[in-house]
């Protein structure tokens, strides 16, 4: 019987003309259009809290890959995709930019922290030169207690643009200096560099401050590894875990820095103390995005775990206080992230000689134990030969390193324009003919990134959006509109 609804045909129609992911992205517009609204007069009721678990490079691959390898190497669920993906509201978002189309974190978190495109490189200040309030901001301005988490520096380009200005993201020492003069109730992360002088052991300030003293003086409570975050019982909480960006979790010293999910929860702890009109949380695993950068399938796969661990613990605080909204979401993709079937050898095209990436190959990458990003540290600008061999063997156990990469690295070759960190990147190539775990670039794309929301306000985030939307969302929200 002939079809008469003409939407359902012009939907067919455009399913055989549209390639798959442009027309899964247009049925999810459909659906963001059909269930959120845009108008202005609909009513949404305010959440009290806020908590957003921000996964720095993290799309849709980096998300299932989460889901599998938890399924079949830790044999528990993955709460993300599990939970809140399947339970929650589901959107996506566009990443681009306003001077590109590619994009990097501080444009990315300047739109979702503010709702307004800025350049590559700046941190919520528009092309025009004009600051612009971030979510951080207003949720101060509005009596909310608000608190900054990261396993990057606390003046890295996520945390930064929720919270402050900069016509550049590398400005670090004034960006320590703006986070003084907004006293965030909770700031936790690496970067004890840029708080203490030079002449202090890891100091780089030039101005001969002492920030962590000045914000003890202003009532903050002090933490500088597991034991003590662990310990601590203030409102006010600044934990700095590292000179610099905390370690990747393969790499994690446990003693010294804590997890994602230890930090979360210490920052819930202390935010949920006082304040009669609750508080607003940014929580980020940049580990993904630095791994993704390396093309580390393995230690990509423990932060995802690291990161899910800590979704849980926002999870349980959610459903015991259902007036707080649970975003999860990431801001770009990073790496091209590719798990797929690739020939065995080159010595013949045929289908016999492919094989599938499944179970095995994850469980190699399970045997891994050491970081890319450690590998090319210990290795030096001038690795032998002797050394490469001796770490791929002590660390990559299963796999052989062929000789086409092992001249590439001793000679510090890169392979293609995409790639510029080239021991890791071609250490990656080593796993990814072994396992089928590959990658597309050492940069950023263009994929847009999830969002999955639960709590008062989570329809918001249905659909197919830029990310500005999400920061309008945000401002929304936080004003109680």
């Amino acid at each position: 019987m002939r079809d008469t609804n003409p939407a359902s045909n012009r939907i067919a129609l455009l399913a055989r003309r549209l390639p798959a992911v442009l027309f899964t992205a247009f049925v999810l517009a459909l659906a963001g259009c059909s269930s959120t609204g845009t108008s202005p007069a609909k009513t949404v009721q305010p959440p009290r809290n806020i908590i957003i678990l921000f996964a720095d490079g993290a799309a849709a691959t980096q998300w299932d890959f989460g889901r599998y390898s938890s399924k079949v190497l830790r044999q528990q669920s993955f709460v993300t995709t599990d939970v809140v993906f399947k339970e929650g509201a589901l959107g996506a978002l566009i990443t681009s930019p306003s001077n590109a189309y590619a994009t990097d974190s501080a444009a990315a978190g300047s739109a979702m922290s503010t709702g307004f495109k800025v350049n590559i490189g700046a941190l919520a200040v528009t092309p025009d030169g004009k600051p612009v309030q971030t979510a951080m901001e207003l949720a101060k301005s509005k009596g909310k207690r608000i608190g900054l988490v990261t396993t990057a520096t606390v003046y890295d380009a996520t945390p930064a643009a929720f919270s402050q200005h900069a016509k550049s993201r590398r400005a670090y020492q004034g960006l320590v200096d703006q986070y003084l003069a907004l006293e965030p109730d909770v700031l936790m992360g690496g970067g004890a560099d840029y708080f203490l002088p030079e002449g202090a052991p890891g100091g780089k300030r030039k101005d001969s401050r002492d920030m962590i003293a000045a914000f003890r003086a202003k009532g903050y409570q002090v933490v500088r590894n597991t034991a003590e975050l662990n310990a601590a019982t203030g409102a006010k909480l600044l934990g700095l875990f590292a000179d610099e960006d905390m370690d990747f979790e393969i790499d994690r010293d446990p003693a010294r820095e804590p997890t994602t999910a230890e930090m979360a929860a210490s920052a819930l702890k202390a935010l949920s103390q006082a304040g009669p009109n609750g508080f607003v949380l940014l929580v980020e695993n940049e580990n993904l995005d630095t791994a993704s950068h390396a093309n580390d399938a393995a230690s990509l796969m423990h932060a995802l775990w690291a990161f899910d661990d800590a979704v849980r613990v926002a999870l349980d605080f959610q459903r015991s206080n259902p007036d707080t909204l649970l975003i999860v979401t990431g801001d770009h993709e990073t790496g091209g992230f590719s798990p797929t079937y690739a020939l065995k050898d080159l010595s013949t095209l045929s289908s016999k000689n492919r094989f599938y990436t499944g179970d095995e190959h994850v469980r190699m990458l399970a045997r891994i134990t050491m970081s890319l990003n450690a590998v090319n540290e210990k290795l030096g600008r001038k690795p032998s030969g002797e050394a490469l061999d001796e770490l791929v063997a002590k660390h990559f156990p299963g796999f052989r390193l062929d000789p086409d990469l092992r001249d590439a690295i001793l000679k510090r070759q890169a392979r293609e324009r995409n790639f510029s960190r080239v021991t890791q990147n071609l250490l990656a190539r080593m796993v990814a003919r072994q396992t089928g775990y590959y990658w597309g670039t050492a940069g950023h794309t263009t994929q847009p990134v999830l969002v999955g929301a639960m709590g008062p306000g989570a329809e918001l985030f249905r659909g197919y959006q830029d990310n500005t939307d999400f920061g309008k969302h945000l401002h929304r929200l936080i004003h109680g509109k």
